[in-house]
């Protein structure tokens, strides 16, 4: 018998961002050491840039599926069918094409034929297709529950006290939505689509976090959502270079436990010029130790000096 006929065969489908990428495929490595056989689709930009991460041994179990986007925009040829690089404003357009490929997922799904269909946030399309054929789809969130069972919470159970006394103050410094920030109600927006994915995900929701760390949101989320909420993470990347952080490493172990801040936006989140002098004013006002990550386009500032107030690398 074919080995892969006896391992349990599950389709991922990613949201085309190297932050959504990378987990599902720690996912993916972990599931192939326990007899599951990894289908993961993305667009072929997207699997030529992480077919290195993938050793001989693994692609034995973990296999790579091109989805070609149909060309919806002369703006968005192949090589920017991903986040990385993108002009921000294209990032609509590339949601848009992303859901015009959902017949041709439907057609991956149909010959490839999983046990179980693991997907994004942003695809709740991918969970309907998987519906269709009677196969199992299970939605795999890739950052941390606390902001989810917030977002839930207010949205379910708007004017009901949230059970966290910490969140209260932070609500509090909130400022009030614009009416041009409302849902688009077309159900393109991120808030429908997280929605529609955590309805359609069957029984339970993956996370990548960890009990230690979200414990009593995990649990507030199972509450909101009815279905188990599974931890199953911190999945990162392995570091290809043991001693590239020793600095870092080493000047965290001169600092007390739980006195440092880590402050990061995500690797396509760039700060525009007064939000960074603001958050370097809110650091040095706070007096903590802390690690920021800085990041800007590269089209922007072309040095860290010019991307941060005078002086603060300094002082």
């Amino acid at each position: 018998m074919d080995s892969k006929e006896s391992c349990t065969k599950v389709l991922m489908l990613p949201w085309l961002a190297h932050g959504h990428i990378t987990p599902f495929l720690e996912l993916a490595k972990k599931l192939s050491t326990k007899n599951f056989h990894i289908y993961l689709c993305s667009t072929p930009i997207i699997l030529n840039s992480i077919q290195n991460r993938i050793t001989e041994t693994q692609s034995l179990s973990i296999e790579l599926v091109p989805l070609h986007l149909p060309p919806t925009s002369p703006e968005l040829p192949p090589h920017r069918h991903t986040t990385n690089g993108l002009p921000p404003h294209l990032i609509p357009a590339l949601k848009r094409a992303f859901d015009s490929a959902s017949p041709r997922f439907s057609e991956v799904v149909q010959t490839l034929s999983p046990d179980l269909v693991i997907y994004d946030f942003l695809q709740p399309w991918a969970a309907t297709i998987a519906s269709e054929c009677e196969i199992p789809a299970v939605l795999f969130f890739i950052a941390g529950a606390a902001l989810v069972s917030l977002g839930l919470h207010l949205h379910s159970r708007p004017g009901v006290e949230l059970p966290f006394p910490e969140y209260q103050h932070i609500l509090k410094g909130f400022p009030k939505a614009q009416p041009e920030e409302a849902p688009t109600n077309d159900g393109t927006d991120d808030k429908t689509r997280l929605l529609e994915s955590l309805g359609k995900s069957c029984k339970m929701i993956l996370f990548n976090t960890f009990r230690e760390f979200e414990g009593k949101y995990i649990d507030y989320l199972s509450i909101l959502t009815k279905k188990k909420v599974v931890p199953l993470g911190p999945l990162v990347q392995e570091i290809d270079e043991p001693n590239k952080d020793s600095e870092i490493m080493q000047w965290l172990g001169t600092k007390d436990e739980l006195s440092t801040v880590f402050v990061s936006f995500g690797s396509e989140s760039f700060p525009s010029k007064e939000e960074r002098d603001e958050i370097a004013h809110g650091l040095e006002l706070s007096g903590v130790n802390f690690i920021w990550i800085v990041r800007f386009p590269a089209l922007g500032e072309s040095t860290i000096e010019e991307a941060l107030p005078v002086g603060f690398l300094k002082r």
